[in-house]
């Protein structure tokens, strides 16, 4: 399964399962990402992280460790 982190700059992903346990998986839940939610990337720092996203009308930016978490298709 594909990983936020492996997304293309520029490409529209469906958020397919959030991995993660206990305090990280309702991080990601409170910042948006839920199943069947859209997400834009906008952008990939020179070095890789952090992402920056626009998910629900808003910009994002998303650690790689945690974008790790996030299941895409």
């Amino acid at each position: 399964m594909n990983t936020l982190k492996d997304a293309k700059v520029g490409s529209t992903v469906t958020v397919v399962r959030l991995n993660g346990e206990g305090a990280l998986k309702r991080r990601l839940m409170d910042m948006g990402f839920t199943k069947g939610c859209s997400v834009y990337v906008r952008k990939v720092a020179p070095l890789g992280d952090p992402v920056e996203v626009t998910i629900r009308g808003y910009e994002l930016s998303v650690r790689k460790n945690d974008a790790e978490n996030i299941e895409v298709e």
